[in-house]
């Protein structure tokens, strides 16, 4: 059983690496010990946004009376919103396996673990709790011993433990649990206010949940810039859910009537609230465990495999994409490092991940999306700023959708009107965030942006109103 390249992980990372080897003419195999697709497609990225989604709707349709509309006696069953995205999520890994079918992928179903340079043992899954497994594909391989010159490392990564509060798959939640809860509790307090729980934060709350989000930095979204993440904050906060920053639980404990009373504490002093259920969400670490990675002496860095531009380690034929290789940890970066590593494999030339240039999206309502440097971050490395910013109050297109809270900045270099940053928070900016990258991956100047021509009426208008905004040119504010 010897391949050109084994690839231990089916995640964003895993998958696509695999794909691309095997168009590249090597011979290909994936390990996998849970599901294809990875965390992201299965209890990730996929399912949490079918979840949004049929939050926004039910938020739409409580709502119906702002569009002309009626539609009484609004009501949602949570047994059906999981089911929908459960079915959503299995949909996409059938695709998955489709994918490596059609590319002559060979699949290896088990535990991997680097046994000695180039060889890749695989054992019989030992099931974990809290991790369900779905079901074994037809046509797999079992465990064994294989063979490769090259193996690349695509794990990904898990919800970080907090002491105190263990998950208990009961009252305090991972991820797994928060999205296939058996009801809508009506109190959750959230612990972590980055991405995922501030998701998850949007999806209680428009459900109807009490919602407390704990924070121990000063501020949610604390990768987003600054402006942005005061705004959004103040949304949250409209739509009752309560935020408490610079704060942090320091115990949970049983309540006489069934629920959690949690301490938070902050600045010195204490709060107890009440709730049915905590979800932990305060970030992830990479899956490095049981790999055989100090028997080869992979290096090591913050946690995570420390690789170079192309994901090669230190130890020859041995590479990482993906979490595992470190932050950011996101499913589309993996990708990228995926086609990057691949190609690096296949002998040809490929250009180093500029992370500087990968867009971060938070699926939350409203959603928050951002690509490059933050005002502050630009100020500190000595650039001469020019910003812009234009509100979603001045947009013909939002006001008509109902959705005209939201903000667009832009951050220039005032000297050569090199696009630093791009920040948006409103409707949709997640899927608008892409023309920014873009113009970022162009080297587009403020010049170009100002002179092109954006479509009347839309969103993106806004983005086209923020540059000019940065030179004084705005019209419609």
């Amino acid at each position: 059983m010897k391949y050109d390249v084994i690839i231990i992980g089916s995640g964003p990372g895993g998958y696509v690496a695999a794909i691309r080897a095997a168009q590249l003419g090597l011979k290909t195999a994936v390990v996998e010990r849970e599901h294809l697709g990875g965390v992201c497609l299965n209890w990730g990225c996929i399912p949490t946004k079918a979840l949004l989604r049929s939050a926004e709707v039910f938020s739409l349709l409580r709502h119906a009376e702002d569009y002309g509309l009626a539609a009484d006696n609004v009501r949602f069953d949570a047994g059906s919103v999981v089911q929908r995205s459960r079915d959503v999520a299995a949909r996409l890994s059938r695709g998955v396996e489709g994918l490596l079918k059609k590319n002559r992928v060979e699949v290896i179903w088990g535990e991997a673990r680097l046994s000695a340079p180039g060889r890749v043992t695989v054992s019989d899954l030992a099931r974990r709790p809290n991790r369900p497994i779905s079901g074994k594909p037809d046509g797999v391989l079992g465990p064994g011993d294989y063979f490769a010159d090259h193996v690349v490392i695509a794990t990904g990564a898990r919800p970080r433990r907090l002491p105190g509060l263990e998950p208990d798959s009961d009252h305090v939640w991972t991820y797994i649990e928060a999205m296939t809860p058996k009801r809508i509790p009506d109190s959750v307090l959230v612990v972590g206010a980055s991405a995922i729980g501030v998701e998850f934060a949007s999806f209680y709350g428009d459900l109807g949940s009490k919602v407390v989000v704990v924070e121990m930095l000063t501020q949610i979204l604390p990768a987003e810039d600054d402006e942005i993440a005061k705004f959004a904050r103040a949304q949250f906060e409209r739509q009752g859910i309560a935020i408490r920053t610079g704060a942090r639980v320091v115990n949970a404990k049983p309540a006489s009537d069934g629920r959690l009373v949690a301490t938070i504490e902050a600045s010195g002093a204490s709060e107890d609230v009440a709730v049915d259920a905590i979800i932990v969400a305060a970030g992830v670490q990479g899956n490095v465990e049981d790999l055989g990675l100090t028997d080869l002496g992979v290096a090591m860095e913050r946690g995570c495999i420390a690789v170079d531009g192309g994901g090669r380690t230190n130890v020859q034929g041995v590479y990482a994409i993906g979490d595992v290789a470190g932050p950011p940890m996101l499913a589309h970066k993996a990708e990228h490092e995926a086609v990057i590593c691949a190609e690096a494999i296949g002998g040809l030339q490929s250009h180093p991940l500029d992370r500087l240039r990968i867009p971060s999206c938070t699926y939350s309502r409203p959603q928050i999306a951002s690509v490059g440097l933050t005002e502050a971050k630009a100020r500190t490395a000595g650039y001469n700023v020019r910003v812009g910013r234009f509100p979603y109050a001045g947009n013909g297109k939002a006001i008509a959708l109902g959705e005209d809270r939201g903000l667009v900045k832009t951050i220039f270099d005032a000297g050569d009107g090199k696009l630093l940053g791009a920040h948006m928070v409103g409707a949709e900016v997640t899927e608008l965030i892409q023309g920014f990258v873009i113009a970022m991956n162009l080297e587009t100047t403020e010049d170009e942006l100002m002179h092109a021509v954006f479509p009347h009426p839309t969103l993106s208008e806004t983005m086209h109103e923020s540059v000019m905004d940065a030179y004084g040119r705005a019209i419609h504010k």
